[in-house]
């Protein structure tokens, strides 16, 4: 987190500079054609993986503990947030800790601004996510998928 507050303070024409941060944010090589406009957050960096000519706009958080994977030709737009981690459902297991699982998004994605992807996901080559959508399972590859609304999914447990 320290080496993402430091990118963010960049300038934005410090495009050298910026790539060298991003490499040691990732701990290894960064594709040339990978463009990511600060501010960016992650927490650990070291598992994220992007494709050639991927591009992610300001303000976009990927907490990639699971790991995340985005492939070749991928747009994000701003403020999209990637979570590989959350918390048990039930409130007598919330605070036992957390559970971790991978996202992938394959080439030539497109997601819009202030989506947020959950963890386990995987969006399909192709695919387009409208924007502020909250997307919790997987999506097929070749498709344009949006959600707002209110659905409920099941009923919990009183803490007790």
């Amino acid at each position: 987190m320290d080496l993402t507050s430091r990118l963010n303070l960049l300038r934005h024409s410090d495009v050298d500079g910026r790539m060298a941060l991003l490499r040691e944010i990732l701990g290894r090589p960064v594709p040339e054609t990978l463009t990511i406009y600060p501010p960016f957050y992650c927490d650990y960096g070291l598992n994220l993986e992007f494709g050639e000519r991927v591009f992610v706009n300001q303000n976009c958080a990927f907490y990639d503990l699971g790991g995340i994977t985005i492939g070749d030709r991928s747009m994000i737009g701003p403020g999209v947030t990637l979570s590989t981690a959350g918390h048990p459902v039930e409130p007598t297991e919330r605070f036992d800790g957390i559970t971790v699982a991978p996202i992938v998004i394959e080439a030539n994605v497109w997601i819009g601004a202030n989506v947020t992807v959950t963890p386990g996901v995987r969006i399909g080559a192709g695919s387009v996510i409208a924007a502020g959508a909250v997307i919790a399972k997987d999506v097929a590859a070749n498709c344009v998928v949006s959600s707002n609304g209110y659905v409920k999914r099941r009923d919990l447990l009183p803490a007790p």
